[in-house]
């Protein structure tokens, strides 16, 4: 089957638009909260230190609390950051706040992380 020229120009325009857009949007908000690319519930923790640059959770608490990471290559842009991690990987930041999913959520929608450990984890908001 042959293409009109304007389909072989325009199917790599609109790939690259999608790349781009995935790249500056890599979590979403739904029903209040924000969502990775999975849906799943994201939070953030009050013991990292809003525009740090870095992330406190590792470890131990990285297994339960993993991060929302980058792709290769990722960069900071509007209300999104690219955060350090102690094993020199990057994951993402809404407003300068490092984003984690919580390992018990079961399926999308589920929060059960928000409030804790002495209300030290919370969903995160747009």
């Amino acid at each position: 089957m042959i293409r009109p020229a304007s389909l072989w120009i325009l199917g790599p325009v609109l790939l690259a638009a999608s790349a781009t857009a995935q790249a500056q949007a890599p979590a979403t908000a739904m029903n209040g909260m924000l969502v990775g690319p999975n849906q799943m519930t994201l939070y953030v923790f009050d013991k990292d230190t809003a525009g740090s640059g870095k992330s406190v959770c590792n470890g131990g608490c990285a297994a339960n609390w993993p991060p929302l990471m980058t792709a290769a290559g990722a960069s900071a842009t509007g209300d999104w950051s690219v955060v350090a991690r102690d094993d020199g990987s990057k994951q993402w930041a809404y407003k300068g706040r490092p984003l984690y999913y919580w390992s018990k959520d079961a399926k999308p929608g589920d929060k059960t992380g928000d409030g804790l450990l002495d209300n030290a984890w919370h969903t995160a908001r747009p």
